[in-house]
């Protein structure tokens, strides 16, 4: 059993980690670090509450799940690899390469590993995707579309939406999209890209349309929060056909609603010969959890570092080729 703290309770902590680590045998959470007792007591009671990432650390705790906002990231980790703990780290991991480098430098020189929180890779829509071009199904693919839009025209106070580091929608929603398309394709040869801020009132950015290139070939990453109705998630089309599926994977609206795993049945759209729908894979979040807990056990990271520098790498040309409007060379 893996003795585990939460680092930060709140909307990711409580929807995101604290069911599956609930669930799962592998896992006993003995604390958080919080600054709200009462809120953590009402969800694990048995928990010690520490008031600081450095008094946690000193418990007998191995691994530490970091759910603060984002430029926090680095020294926590920093901080937990001093320790000789554990890490589960929500994505973006770091803001920048070298951060990342010098986070990966130091994880080679101690007894911790690190994870970063890829949950997304367990989608079952990008599990359908993946499938179909392992399969060959659409032929030689050509052309690949991933968008996660949203509703949302009116900008919210929260630290994701106001200036500062790590803020924006490019670091929060562009992590997922981006370490995706680098699973499935590797690394591109050129980016280029468009980062916006279209809200009134806007402090970071809450819109990107990235392209990467592969040869002739293009994936285009995207997001906008002006997409009111059911927008496709995936597009995928190739010489010998194309699949697209509209809307999200259900599993986070499950997980708002107390539920590991949803109730819907999806189905995408495969145009050959002929059109005809298709089933969407089920998605995986507590298999993903699994799969950590081994990771751990066999000191072989799921998602490692070096997953996590690529996709700063891809974020970081991005902003260059938006600022700069040209074409950046991987």
């Amino acid at each position: 059993m893996i003795n585990t703290v939460l680092v930060g309770f709140g909307f990711s902590a409580t929807t995101f980690h604290l069911p599956f680590l609930k669930e799962l045998k592998e896992y006993r959470v003995t604390g958080v670090v919080s600054s709200r007792p009462d809120d953590v007591s009402r969800h694990l009671p048995d928990a010690e509450v520490f008031a600081t990432l450095g008094a946690a650390l000193e418990s007998e705790a191995t691994l530490f799940i970091i759910t603060t906002p984002t430029h926090l990231h680095n020294e926590m980790i920093e901080a937990c690899l001093k320790a000789g703990k554990d890490v589960l780290v929500e994505k973006p991991a770091f803001l920048t390469v070298a951060e990342g480098e010098a986070l990966r430098d130091l994880e080679e020189n101690s007894r911790g590993i690190v994870n970063v929180f890829h949950n997304r890779r367990s989608d079952g829509d990008f599990l359908t995707v993946k499938a179909l071009l392992e399969k060959g199904e659409l032929g030689d693919w050509k052309v690949f579309e991933s968008r996660f839009d949203r509703f949302r025209p009116v900008v919210r106070d929260r630290w994701r939406e106001n200036a500062g580091p790590g803020a924006g929608i490019l670091f929060d929603l562009g992590s997922h999209l981006i370490d995706q398309a680098l699973v499935l394709f590797g690394v591109p040869d050129k980016v280029q890209a468009d980062v916006m801020i279209q809200r009134d009132g806007g402090q970071s950015d809450d819109g990107f349309f990235l392209t990467l290139h592969y040869g002739q070939k293009r994936v285009y990453v995207r997001s906008n929060p002006f997409i009111a109705g059911e927008a496709p998630r995936f597009e995928l089309h190739g010489t010998e056909g194309s699949f697209i599926k509209h809307g999200l994977d259900p599993q986070e609206a499950a997980l708002r609603d107390g539920k590991l795993t949803p109730d819907i049945l999806e189905t995408g759209t495969l145009s050959q010969e002929e059109t005809s729908a298709i089933p969407i894979e089920s998605g995986c979040y507590v298999d993903f959890y699994r799969e950590l807990a081994a990771s751990y056990i066999d000191r072989r990271p799921l998602v490692p570092l070096s997953d996590a520098l690529l996709t700063t790498r891809v974020i970081e040309l991005a902003r260059l080729s938006s600022d700069e409007q040209r074409t950046i060379d991987f």
